[in-house]
This record gives C-alpha cells, sequence and structure tokens, in this order.
C-alpha cells in the first residue's frame, strides 16, 4: 500500500477536515484509473468504457490493454491521458475556443495538452509547444508527429526567452512544474520522492514567475490557462489570488479541483484568465521560407505521384531538411526551434525521400500507393516491428503509405510485391 508523507496528511487533514480528507488519502493508496482522448481526425471509433463528461472524445477504459501492442496507438488514433488533466479542453471551448487561433503551450512535455490543443486550433491554427529540457521536448516531438495534424512548431526555450513573441498569442497554457500531489497513485515513486514542504514552496514561486512571462505574451483580450496536478492551496488557489493582485489586466474567468476521492481521475487544478483588451497585438518577424530550386523540383515530382491533389503549401528548407509550415510563422531565429510543422523528408542522391512525419499526418483518401491491412492481419505486427512484408495487392513501385484499419502507421516501399519497411529504428516498439 501506498505511504503518504506523514505532512502531508496532516496537512490535507487539516485543510478539508477529517472526513474528506481523509476519503482523500484513502483515495490516493488505491488503484488509478486509466483513460484516453481520441484523435478526432483518425475516426477511431469508442472503446469499451465511460465517456469522460468534460472532454470530447475521452473515455476511462475498463482495463488497460498493452498500448505498445495496439496499431491504433501506433497510428495516433489515441493518446493516453489523464481524465482530469482533459479539462482544459473543456474550459477553452466553453469560453469560445482557438479555432484557427495561435496559441502557446509553455510547459509541454510530454504532450498531452499540446496534442490537445493542437485539435482545438485545427489546421488553419498555430500551436508553439515549448518545452525547457530537450530529452523531454524530444519525446514531446514524437508525439506531436504520430499525432499528426500538422500545425505544431516545438521549440525547447526558458519561458524568459519565449518572451521575444510578446503580445503575439491568442492563448497561452501554463502546465506549471508543481509538487505532483495528485500524481502519488499514479506515480507513487517519482511523485512521493520528490515531495516535501519545501518543495511545495519553491513550486509555487517558480509558478509564479512562469505566469509573469506568460502574462507577457498574451495579446490584449487573450486567455490565459493554468493548471496543476497538485492539492496544494499555495500553489492552486493561493496562486490564482496572488496573480490577480499582480496583474490587474487579468481577470479569472472559470477555476476548477479535482479530486481522485469524487471522481474516478487523479488531482489536478485548472483556471482560466482573461487579458483586458488595449493595444493591439505585437507583430514578430514573420518567417522568410527557404528552400533550393533542386529540393522544391523533386519534392513537388514526388507530391504529384504519391498525393491526388498538393499537400503542402509553404515549404521551408532547414538542416538539409524539407517542411511544410503553418500559415502563421515566426521567425525562426528568434527561439530555439527543435521541429515546426511537418516534416516532409530530405533529398537524397538527386531524389526526394519522405519522412514518417508526413505519413502520419497524410490521409488515406488522398494518395495514390496504399497498403491497406485490417487489425486482424499477422503483418501488422511484423511491419510495427521494422520488417518487411509481402503482397499481393497491385501496388506500384515505390513509396507507399502503409495502413492500419484505414489509417496510416508509416510508409513502406514496394519492390515487386515486397513493402520494405520505412519506420524510422527509434519507433519499432511493437514486441511479438
Amino acid at each position: 500500500m501506498t505511504m503518504l508523507p506523514a505532512k502531508f496528511v496532516e496537512r490535507v487533514l487539516r485543510e478539508l477536515g477529517p472526513d474528506e480528507g481523509g476519503a482523500l488519502c484513502r483515495a490516493l493508496t488505491g488503484e488509478p484509473s486509466v483513460s484516453v482522448r481520441l484523435n478526432a481526425a483518425k475516426g477511431l471509433a469508442a472503446p469499451s468504457g465511460r465517456p469522460i463528461g468534460w472532454s470530447s472524445g475521452g473515455y476511462w477504459l475498463d482495463a488497460r490493454p498493452s498500448f505498445t501492442l495496439d496499431p491504433d496507438f501506433h497510428a495516433g488514433r489515441y493518446y493516453v491521458q489523464e481524465a482530469s488533466s482533459q479539462f482544459v479542453g473543456h474550459i477553452v471551448a466553453a469560453c469560445g475556443g482557438i479555432r484557427g487561433g495561435r496559441v502557446l503551450d509553455l510547459c509541454a512535455a510530454p504532450g498531452g495538452k499540446t496534442t490537445l490543443y493542437s485539435t482545438l486550433a485545427g489546421r488553419g491554427g498555430l500551436v508553439v509547444a515549448n518545452e525547457i529540457v530537450r530529452n523531454r521536448a524530444a519525446v514531446l516531438a514524437d508525439n506531436v508527429r504520430k499525432w499528426g495534424v500538422g500545425n505544431v512548431a516545438v521549440t525547447v526555450n526558458d519561458p524568459s526567452q519565449v518572451a521575444r513573441l510578446e503580445g503575439w498569442f491568442d492563448a497561452v497554457a501554463v502546465d506549471a512544474p508543481c509538487s505532483g500531489e495528485g500524481m502519488f497513485r499514479k506515480n507513487a515513486r517519482e511523485a512521493l520522492g520528490e515531495w516535501s514542504e519545501e518543495n511545495v514552496r519553491l513550486c509555487a514561486v517558480r509558478q509564479s514567475e512562469i505566469l509573469s512571462e506568460a502574462t507577457k505574451l498574451l495579446r490584449p483580450g487573450g486567455r490565459l490557462v493554468y493548471s496543476t496536478c497538485t492539492f496544494s492551496v499555495e500553489e492552486d488557489e493561493g496562486q490564482v489570488s496572488d496573480y490577480l493582485k499582480n496583474h490587474s489586466e487579468m481577470r479569472l474567468l472559470k477555476s476548477e479541483k479535482f479530486y481522485p476521492h469524487k471522481i474516478a481521475g487523479e488531482g489536478h487544478f485548472a483556471a482560466l484568465f482573461e487579458k483586458a483588451d488595449g493595444a493591439e497585438r505585437t507583430a514578430p518577424r514573420p518567417l522568410r521560407p527557404r528552400v533550393s530550386k533542386e529540393a522544391e523540383r523533386l519534392y513537388r515530382a514526388f507530391e504529384r505521384e504519391f498525393f491526388l491533389s498538393p499537400f503542402a503549401e509553404t515549404l521551408h528548407e532547414a538542416g538539409g531538411l524539407l517542411y511544410a509550415l503553418p500559415e502563421d510563422t515566426f521567425d525562426f531565429s528568434l527561439l530555439r526551434v527543435l521541429r515546426a510543422g511537418v516534416r516532409l523528408g530530405e533529398v537524397k542522391n538527386g531524389r526526394f525521400e519522405p519522412s514518417h512525419s508526413l505519413a502520419m499526418c497524410a490521409e488515406r483518401a488522398e494518395c495514390r500507393n496504399v497498403l491497406e491491412l485490417c487489425l486482424s492481419d499477422v503483418r501488422v505486427g511484423r511491419f510495427l516491428r521494422g520488417e518487411s512484408v509481402e503482397t499481393d495487392e497491385k501496388l506500384k513501385n515505390g513509396f507507399c503509405l502503409v495502413c492500419v484499419g484505414g489509417y496510416p502507421v508509416g510508409y513502406g516501399k514496394a519492390v515487386n510485391g515486397t513493402v520494405k519497411n520505412h519506420i524510422p529504428k527509434a519507433l519499432r516498439r511493437m514486441s511479438a
């Protein structure tokens, strides 16, 4: 049984009383629930479980499946996301939404909320997903690629550096580093090992600093989402109170706190603010896309052969790689950009080779050369493990999109009835 920190128990019983506090502590020593959020763009049927009332496409599962063995997981058709954390999408949507807007996810890894904002913003929007720790940013970029909307730029910067885009965003999300009390039963070893009263105080100070930087980035009339996975008043309601005192231009629209003894989810706190109208937003330098004539020629030739209609509008070449960028993109020299938009591929030995990112953003109906596998096909597991597969289908020799249940899991290259695997080696995770 999970042993909660004595100081935490003492505080909870004092703040909530013996009945409520005791119920919370008992809940934190139980089994966590398992929940997912479906990718609306990839058409997965509802799983066996209960809908999450505050999340469109969110479900509590009846049992925890082996996600790494599930082709739908590899196809980005759902994200394994804690139910309570999905609430931020509800409060954003309930207050007008962010469709087509510029969105900053300031503390973005591993990407649950980023993929949610990506869906809410749509292909006409832009989500800048920032993560200060580079190895966590790499995980974020991988999850964004799998989600497949193509409207995200992953950056690796301190919040003070992101301030170069001051006043530019329609919405800013701060999923703040916190003491993690809401994760005591879901991630017990890490959350319990790092908890202390001193850490609660340090987190509160850091949260205040991040919120101040985030406020600068928000345009007049824009919305700010603040969230934590803790029960600490100092990091939640107290943080909101102090923030409003220090930022008279902001007003609170809504806040909500989740307790695991009341709902089938983990501990979570979320608050939505609005910035007062005022001067017009600032306009950082726009990116001037650059691409060599040869790279564009080779890509367009591939595009005409592979797709039924043009896939990419704005092409940009960087580090030998070719990208399709969201429409409203800032000058990348302002920040450290790990990845932006859709990585289309690269030119090698005078030919264009598509990337896995392009496959995950492609739609089956828009592609000319497709290997379609059903879920029960033994070739699915083999392909996801990185093996070549045989096919009797009449595929044209060359690159083909490999789909499972109608949705892409990666590229292959058809050669006389054999489809050679082009899933990157680092993503070949499906065991036998």
